[in-house]
């Protein structure tokens, strides 16, 4: 349990930050729209505390224990990062609480739920066993998440007319989601020409979601790409190349890149499909590439350390600070300095810094769409 002295401080950090953030959101758009609560599927880009209650797996894993959490809550929450997540910063700027994980059965559900689970896939796991993929025991896969949303809403509705209701105030969030599929492909060996024949189904996967989502009563909804993952320091690692034409201007592996990109174009396509079959629901795009790029062409202005800009700050070892085999809180493994200097958090996932920033981007490039 926090002490007194960190729950005051996250309380004032919590103010400060919101204050920022809704100022943010508020330049973009005048009219912030009333929401009454957000709702979320994905992966560990937004689990709040999901996968560290579903067992004995999640009890166990990083996102557990110290360091992770420790700038802002200075315990760890089982957010992938030392802080906060983009979906922490959009429910600030909505002004609604932050979300509950579905998994914590005594938590406060009026302002939503988050159901996003780290290390989740937008297929089921039959599909990975099938391409003789190993996925963790711990999968909790877009199909589950949804089983836990329709759990839900039998809770707290009384019939699908009260449920309709609930959801046409609501913003909810499918994703991001998806990058894990191809994760569990690039680090088990698969070439990417095989992994580029999984983005149809994953893509799919995502529309019925979202179609699920719609049918039980939302109309705003915001659907995430994929980030640019040559730029994350895990790939950098594992496909570093003395090759100079294999990278971008980014510094970044320019074929993951590309395979990023082919699957954000493919999603977009998909929604463009969506918003004829739904022409009364707002279907946003949440572009998590461009607002991850924005960052590292801002990094200097930005207060990012350049020099240091593709480097893990909870690592070891090698170019980039990364070592699979000696994980952000595994023994002994650092933490540099200054974590709001740095854009990546664990090799893996960013820094509350960064995620605050992607945030600012993704609100003032969403809230003018959302059409109150």
């Amino acid at each position: 349990m926090a002490s007194c002295s960190s729950t005051l401080h996250f309380v004032l950090f919590f103010i400060l930050i919101s204050s920022s953030i809704v100022s943010t959101a508020e330049d973009s758009t005048r009219n912030i729209c009333p929401f009454q609560s957000l709702y979320n599927f994905g992966d560990s880009i937004s689990d709040v505390g999901n996968l560290i209650r579903e067992g004995p797996v999640g009890a166990r894993s990083y996102a557990a224990r110290l360091p992770y959490g420790e700038t802002t809550f200075r315990r760890p929450t089982g957010r992938c990062s030392n802080g906060l997540l983009m979906i922490d910063y959009i429910a600030m700027a909505l002004r609604l609480p932050l979300l509950n994980p579905y998994l914590n059965p005594s938590a406060v559900v009026d302002h939503g739920v988050n159901f996003a689970v780290a290390g989740s896939t937008a297929l089921d796991s039959s599909f990975f066993r099938g391409k003789n993929l190993h996925v963790p025991a711990s999968n909790s896969p877009l199909s589950t998440q949804l089983n836990w949303f329709r759990d839900h809403l039998n809770r707290v509705c009384h019939n699908p007319v009260e449920c309709a209701n609930r959801l046409e105030h609501s913003l909810v969030f499918v994703g991001e989601i998806g990058g894990n599929d191809y994760n569990y492909g690039f680090f088990q060996g698969k070439s990417m020409e095989e992994i580029r024949t999984y983005v149809p189904q994953v893509v799919q996967a995502i529309t019925n979601a979202v179609r699920e989502v719609i049918h039980a009563g939302a109309v705003r909804i915001v659907v995430p790409g994929n980030f640019p993952i040559g730029c994350i320091p895990i790939y950098l690692t594992a496909f570093q190349t003395s090759d100079p034409r294999a990278y971008d201007d980014m510094k970044c592996l320019a074929g993951l890149n590309g395979f990023a990109r082919y699957h954000n174009d493919y999603l977009q396509s998909a929604l463009d499909e969506l918003r004829h079959e739904f022409p009364d629901v707002v279907i946003l795009y949440g572009d998590y590439y461009a607002a991850f790029e924005s960052i590292i062409h801002r990094a200097s202005s930005l207060g990012f350390d350049v020099a240091n800009a593709a480097k893990a700050c909870c690592g070891v070892g090698g170019a980039y600070n990364f070592d699979s085999n000696r994980m952000c809180g595994s023994p002994g493994v650092p933490v540099c300095p200054n974590p709001a200097r740095r854009i990546h958090w664990d090799g893996v996932h960013l820094t509350q810094d960064a995620y605050l920033h992607m945030a600012q981007w993704l609100l003032a490039d969403l809230l003018p769409k959302v059409q109150c």
